[in-house]
């Protein structure tokens, strides 16, 4: 029987679980019959063509209109509550829009069709103004005047900062739904400034007394164009909500909406490249998708220097969701608020994500010596936390398309608390500046090396979240101390600010990904790129047999042996102990000409498209063959987030427990052992009914 090797690198799901890919690998190896094989590489045309998810919450009723705030006024002394209407109960709240809401109530739209699973959420949503959330988490006031601040108040505003939020297709009426919210809530108002797509970058200096607000699109090689990407209601909800709260945390921070053309890694990327290419600043990225064995050469994209990435962790329940997997990623996670005045109450959101990676390793700042850390297998997320249930949810403005009539909605999910901790950071950034320092960058080391780890720093930074679960496992409640549901927990913001604005923040050594070629009979040697404030030691994981590394980052093979193989490498600084790593990719050909033996007529694959209908499971089958191989690799990527694969004899499984409307393309790669490809693209076409 041919033994088929499944690379499955589009996995993604929805549903919690405890077993790693790993462990479902030893589990298939038993039978004989199938091996699961996690081979690490670049993030090609594979990985680059799956699609990413917004990750916000709507609780599903239609706000009356918050009372009118003037700048600097206390925060109301009453939480606002209202009642879910009788229609809308029952509705799941993930990724629920206005122009959903508006078919239901016109009958053209069941309730039961917004979503695959039904909400076990209250008939009765609390929401929160931007006063009450900054008095809940001890963010400095807000003054009664926005002009002629001294230097230090417009530092705690944020000023002379800027957050760069990344999302997906277009909110053509972001501008007119900030100024609505900032007339509500008497915040200030933000100047649109266009940015050319000739423009020389990076930009100039933001301003340290006004907010400016730009939008601009990217391209997946990290420019700009002219050309707007197309409108969902999805994604400029999404939009609408990080605007507005990154701007409610930081109101003197500059804006720039980099809106990428569709939600593929690759384009997302883009944007995250254009933000770089624009910085310094804070990349605020509410969305995720299912990681792979691959998306961790994408890390090079994290690592540009001035620059804090911070992304969501999902709603879906426990579960990691890429990017903010990255070890270079400040990772967020969500919690329920309750804050009636004096100390707030939080226990962990049910949908918030959170949980241990199949493939990053264990980084540097996640040791033992972290309260609650533990010895952890690989890189755990979440980092830190921040309100993101819907039913105590924030205000958001949202404009439905063609209209000019603003919505006032209760939004919560992880892209909630996301921006929010990027305003943080800006206004960190900002009182750093004040204090000669320089920005965070990469704040991971501050957090846990140089907070989290000494007990009464940690005790004044954060709340600890120890109630509340996000799944049935064992891992997926909150416990003291660090756990995945809410990492190091949510912050009280004075003492984070007062902490974060004076420390010298250690550093962990930065190494750039590439990708080595060679050839079968020539010794193959090649030097790491490594920048780092110290002497470090190399390791090496994950390398072929007669590979090393030397003191001065020198790996060689002396005899290479065919094939593609992904080595980590990794750095340890001598001085601070943080470690840093980096994916080579190191590809060596069985010719001298590069081109691969073959033998055979190489793989078959057999697939029909595949259809199906919103919210009904799909099923389907993909047959590999090869006369003359014993072993198959298969590659599949391109799938939505939920679907997933197994492996048996000579046919991969392809299971979607919940359908969402749309059509995707699988490419699937199979290599036989002999070097021999095949590639096929699956169509699949997902109907409303």
């Amino acid at each position: 029987m041919t033994c088929l090797a499944a690379l499955l690198s589009a996995c993604g799901g929805d549903t919690a679980t405890e077993t790693s890919t790993e462990a479902q690998a030893s589990a298939l190896l038993s039978t004989g019959t199938v091996v699961l094989e996690l081979d690490p590489g670049n993030l090609g045309e594979l990985d680059a063509q799956q699609l990413a998810e917004p990750t916000f919450h709507m609780a599903p009723v239609l706000l009356d209109a918050p009372a009118d705030a003037a700048p600097g006024q206390a925060a109301p002394a009453t939480v606002h509550t209202q009642t879910v209407p009788t229609l809308f109960r029952g509705m799941n709240p993930k990724h629920l829009t206005v122009e959903k809401l508006g078919l239901v109530q016109a009958g053209r739209l069941a309730p039961d069709e917004t979503s695959a699973t039904p909400s076990a959420s209250s008939t009765t949503v609390a929401t929160y103004t931007p006063a009450q959330i900054r008095a809940a988490y001890g963010l400095p006031a807000l003054p009664s005047s926005f002009t002629n601040l001294t230097a230090a108040q417009a530092a705690a505003l944020g000023a002379g900062q800027t957050i760069y939020i990344v999302d997906a297709q277009h909110d053509p009426n972001v501008a007119a739904e900030l100024a609505a919210f900032n007339s509500k809530f008497g915040l200030p108002t933000c100047t649109t400034k266009t940015i050319a797509t000739n423009a020389s970058l990076p930009l100039s200096t933001a301003s340290g007394t006004a907010c400016e607000f730009s939008v601009v699109y990217s391209t997946s090689t990290g420019g700009m164009t002219s050309t707007a990407p197309s409108y969902d209601s999805g994604w400029a909800t999404e939009i609408a909500l990080d605007v507005q709260w990154a701007h409610a945390t930081a109101p003197l921070a500059r804006i720039v909406l980099i809106e990428a053309n569709s939600s593929t890694y690759a384009n997302l990327l883009g944007g995250v490249k254009l933000a770089n290419n624009m910085g310094p600043g804070i990349v605020s990225m509410s969305f995720g998708g299912a990681e792979s064995s691959t998306t961790s050469s994408a890390d090079a994209t994290f690592a540009a220097a001035g620059m804090t990435y911070v992304a969501a962790t999902g709603d879906s329940g426990y579960g990691v969701s890429w990017p903010s997997v990255s070890s270079k990623v400040l990772a967020v996670g969500g919690t329920t608020l309750t804050y009636t005045g004096g100390t707030r109450s939080e226990v962990a959101w049910s949908s918030t994500g959170g949980g241990v990676s199949a493939y990053v390793a264990t980084p540097s700042y996640q040791t033992s010596a972290v309260p609650g850390m533990g010895s952890a297998a690989r890189r755990t997320v979440a980092d830190v936390a921040f309100n993101a249930d819907p039913n105590s949810g924030q205000y958001v403005a949202v404009i439905a398309s063609g209209s000019s009539t603003v919505k006032w909605t209760s939004i919560g999910g992880t892209s909630l608390a996301t921006p929010q901790w990027a305003g943080l950071i800006a206004v960190a950034n900002a009182l750093r500046a004040q204090n000669s320092k320089a920005a965070l960058g990469a704040p991971h080391a501050a957090l846990y090396t140089q907070i989290a780890t000494v007990p009464g720093s940690y005790a004044s930074v954060f709340t600890d979240i120890t109630a509340g679960s996000n799944g049935t496992c064992s891992a997926c409640g909150a416990k003291t101390g660090h756990d995945v549901v809410t990492g190091l927990g949510t912050p009280n913001v004075s003492a984070l600010l007062s902490t974060v604005s004076g420390l010298t923040v250690q550093t962990a050594p930065v190494l750039t990904a590439a990708t080595i070629n060679g050839k079968v009979g020539t010794a193959l040697s090649f030097t790491v790129a490594a920048t780092a404030a110290n002497a470090v030691t190399y390791a090496l994981f994950g390398a072929p047999a007669g590979m090393s590394i030397a003191s001065d980052g020198v790996v060689s093979w002396a005899s290479p042996v065919a094939g593609t193989y992904g080595v980590t490498v990794t750095a340890k600084d001598s001085v601070n102990g943080l470690t840093g790593q980096a994916v080579y990719t190191v590809v060596i050909s069985s010719s001298s000409t590069g081109t691969p033996v073959t033998t055979g007529s190489g793989p078959v694959i057999t697939a029909s498209a595949l259809t199906g209908v919103a919210n009904r499971k799909l099923t389907g089958t993909i047959g590999i063959t090869d006369s003359g191989s014993k072993a198959i690799s298969v590659s599949i990527t391109g799938a939505p987030l939920g679907m997933t694969f197994s492996a048996s004899g000579s046919a991969v499984s392809v299971v979607w427990a919940a359908p969402k409307t749309g059509s995707y393309q699988l490419k699937v790669v199979a290599t036989n052992g002999n070097g021999v490809s095949a590639t096929a693209t699956v169509p699949v076409t997902i109907t409303a009914r």
